[in-house]
């Protein structure tokens, strides 16, 4: 009986042994093969509701390229989160404090106080170290105060420096020193399948960061805006990731969250982003200038297509066709004519209308640029100097049009005067309109025959007036309407 007990002992011992040795063998014969070389880790990591993607990452290599594959965000994140910050509009109104009973017996001894009614959430990105932050204007367009948080929980007022609703892009500024801006990359060199982090503040989340790659360039969504190219990538964005950073493997910024394509509102697969460098252009303006000062080249235009090479008997099958030259407009100066192919500006690639609305928001009134072009199979080089929407290269300063600086009616200002449309001069400095005697708080409503529904009808109706004479139909804020004239002959 002993023997037969060893005998079964040895049955399972045997094996077990012979287990153990083949595994030290492999375990060895890696080490000799792979030189001691850790392989990269496959692992999950959730980016957004309902979405996980496997993310390598090489425990070996500290990479941070901005290829998709082999890539460390962690630095990235490092850099940006300190640089993005909560925005929160507040809209105030009157809040009643009493027995809701003293109305009807009409005694009046409740009191009537100004409160937030509506606070919003949003998110902001830090230029400077004194404290300018980039975030979008549909964040804080109805606001009646904006507060901002930074990452350390500090809380400031922030000061609205300027919008610009055509970008959707807004600046503003705290009184704060020594804060850690964003760097500045070049959306121009961001290339499709690049990763990307977005991070703001999506539900009032504090400091999340997303990350995926660049799907597409120069996308056009179709909406109010006249921006039509953005970033697109699939990194989540949520409400409140409005005016939040999207930065490179390298931890620089090269767009401002915008935009959602969402049937519910929240994100399912795609976001937008407006480039950092229409972006910079934008804030550089509004600092200087107090609104954006808009470079135009001065053509009707199509977007080739080989069906429409064909038709037009034209040798190039992409690029800007140029349909019409406008009288006085930069191209006509330049020597660009109708049936000339656009095909790239300062070197870059302009195959779509998005694509060069992009490059041309880069710039202002009176810069050169080179223009690439194909004209009867042959490329050619101009260099063409940009004009303002009114044709010259001036641009418009701080102190408004002829001294004036106006603003949109409220709704509330709307029902009061009975207005659908109109512009209040919100602030006045010598010049035409005060001469003729209009005063802070005016309505114009018209400039000679042209109704005025925002600043840039009031631009275009008093550049149109040529040297001829102004006749202004306003309306006083006690809601009068007046009558004032004008010479623009000095």
């Amino acid at each position: 009986m002993k023997n037969l007990r060893d005998m079964k002992g040895m049955k399972y011992i045997a094996p077990l042994a012979f287990g153990l040795a083949g595994g030290l063998i492999a375990v060895a014969g890696t080490g000799l093969l792979g030189g001691g070389k850790e392989e990269p880790v496959m692992e999950h990591a959730v980016i957004g509701p309902g979405t996980v993607r496997p993310v390598v990452h090489d425990v070996a290599a500290d990479s941070r390229t901005g290829a998709a594959g082999s890539v460390d965000l962690r630095e990235a994140a490092r850099k940006t989160v300190p640089a993005v910050v909560n925005v929160n509009p507040v809209q105030m109104g009157r809040v009643y404090y009493g027995n809701p009973l003293d109305f009807w017996f009409g005694v009046r001894r409740g009191q009537i106080r100004e409160e937030p009614i509506d606070v919003g959430v949003g998110s902001g990105v830090i230029i400077t170290e004194d404290g300018y932050i980039i975030t979008n204007n549909h964040v804080i367009e109805k606001a009646d105060k904006i507060m901002v948080t930074l990452n350390d929980k500090r809380k400031f007022e922030a000061k609205l420096i300027g919008t610009d609703p055509n970008t959707d892009i807004a600046l503003l500024k705290i009184d704060a020193e020594g804060l850690q801006p964003i760097e500045y990359g070049n959306s121009d060199d961001v290339v499709l399948g690049e990763w990307v982090l977005a991070v703001g503040n999506p539900y009032n989340l504090t400091s999340t960061v997303t990350a995926g790659i660049i799907s597409a360039k120069a996308r056009a969504l179709g909406n109010e805006m006249n921006l039509e190219s953005f970033l697109q990538t699939d990194a989540a964005v949520n409400p409140g990731n409005s005016g939040g950073a999207l930065v490179n493997a390298r931890g620089e910024l090269v767009g401002i969250n915008t935009a959602i394509s969402s049937p519910t509102g929240s994100y399912s697969g795609y976001s937008f982003a407006v480039p950092v460098n229409v972006a910079r252009k934008v804030v550089s303006d509004l600092k200087e200038f107090g609104k954006v000062q808009r470079a135009v080249i001065g053509i009707g235009m199509r977007e080739l297509t080989p069906e429409l090479a064909k038709k037009w008997g034209v040798e190039a099958t992409s690029g800007i066709y140029v349909a019409q030259v406008m009288d006085g407009g930069a191209a006509l100066k330049a020597g660009l004519k109708e049936g000339d192919v656009i095909q790239k500006i300062n070197g870059y690639a302009v195959e779509t209308t998005p694509q060069l609305q992009e490059q041309l928001a880069k710039y202002a009134p009176g810069d050169e640029v080179e223009v690439a072009y194909n004209r009867d199979g042959k490329v050619q080089a101009v260099k063409v100097t940009l004009q303002n929407t009114f044709g010259d290269v001036a641009v418009t300063t701080d102190d408004g049009i002829l001294g004036a600086r106006v603003v949109p009616l409220t709704k509330k200002e709307q029902y009061q005067y009975r207005l659908s449309y109109g512009v209040k001069i919100s602030a006045l400095k010598n010049g035409k309109f005060k001469a003729a005697g209009l005063t802070e708080g005016y309505i114009i409503v018209k400039i000679n025959n042209t109704l005025i529904h925002d600043e840039a009808d009031l631009e275009r109706a008093v550049k149109s007036a040529g040297n001829g004479g102004v006749f202004v139909t306003a309306v006083s804020p006690r809601g009068r309407v007046e009558y004032f004239a004008f010479s623009l002959v000095n």
